[in-house]
């Protein structure tokens, strides 16, 4: 039978039960898992972040997944939309192991959109855990639950982008309850979706500003240090004006008429500019109308992404 579908189920005197989860206040006494349950008890990162993610929050995450997969470390997320998948996503693409930790049965696949995330982190050696029996159904108040075990399995947590107050939020409450390293990525001021991370870092979460501040604080915290990283300049492929408008777009999503004055273009230059800015998948429409650089264009910007992206063309 394949190890992906084999069900455990861990009792809190279990020698496999993880040590990081019997210091919670209320340890559940049962843990239910699918996979390898050793990989409860290895070095992990959880990475937490909004379910209704800007296109920022989904490429800081994949960034932070991919970075402690390059590290070693297992990546740990809650399987929801948004953030949680796309580091889960990014683990694994970096030949990582994921585990996914579920706000209902382990044999459940909630919500529906993660489903081939579950499969792939099963099929790559990872584990999908919950703290209740099988086929139970989510329940909204069971997630609180199931935010605490994402923030006592690792020995620290990164929060990409939250709003406040969030679920996520909550987790990294929970984290430094515990003692976890509190790592957070900041966000534009003028953001909603970044109040709760920008918070954290006021509050004496670590700041990562940039992949080297990832790098130093896993090495930090764990020991590890990531295999390569590469030099990084700008966006490849772009000209001086375009490379201005993506640098200020880097830093927060902008209207056309903010566009037009970093371009110093008038309206309709600026709305053809645009155009073929998004042709090009750079920037895209979010739906307060405002354009913010794709996940490919955010990707470009940092080492490794602008190393991919050049020898694609």
């Amino acid at each position: 039978m394949p190890a992906d579908c084999i069900r455990h189920e861990l009792a809190i005197d279990d020698e496999r039960y993880p040590a990081s989860v019997r210091e919670l206040p209320d340890a559940p006494p049962v843990l239910y898992v699918r996979g390898d349950p050793a990989m409860l008890s290895r070095p992990s990162l959880s990475i937490v972040g909004a379910r209704s993610a800007t296109p920022y929050g989904t490429a800081v995450a994949e960034m932070g997944a991919r970075i402690a997969a390059q590290s070693g470390l297992v990546v740990v997320s809650g399987g929801a939309r948004g953030c949680d998948q796309a580091a889960g996503a990014a683990a694994l693409d970096a030949g990582g192991v994921h585990v996914v930790v579920l706000g209902c049965g382990a044999d459940i696949v909630y919500p529906r959109s993660s489903a081939p995330l579950i499969e792939r982190a099963l099929a790559g050696g990872g584990a999908v855990v919950s703290l209740d029996p099988w086929g139970m159904e989510p329940r909204r108040w069971a997630f609180p639950r199931r935010n605490r075990v994402i923030a006592a399995l690792s020995a620290a947590l990164l929060v990409t982008e939250a709003g406040l107050p969030s679920g996520t939020f909550s987790t990294a409450e929970c984290a430094v309850e515990l003692g976890r390293e509190l790592l957070a990525i900041p966000g534009s001021i003028l953001s909603a979706g970044s109040r709760g991370s920008n918070h954290l870092i006021a509050s004496g979460a670590t700041c990562i500003a940039d992949e080297e501040e990832l790098e130093m604080a896993i090495s930090r915290i764990y020991g590890l240090l990531r295999f390569s990283r590469p030099e990084a300049p700008g966006t490849p492929g772009v000209g001086a004006v375009a490379q201005q408008v993506l640098d200020a777009l880097a830093a927060s999503p902008l209207r056309m008429e903010e566009i037009a004055c970093v371009a110093r273009l008038d309206v309709p230059q600026t709305l053809q500019f645009t155009s073929e800015l998004m042709v090009q998948g750079l920037v895209e429409r979010l739906i307060d109308g405002r354009v913010s650089l794709t996940k490919r264009a955010l990707h470009a910007r940092t080492p490794l992404g602008h190393t991919m992206m050049s020898a694609a063309q």
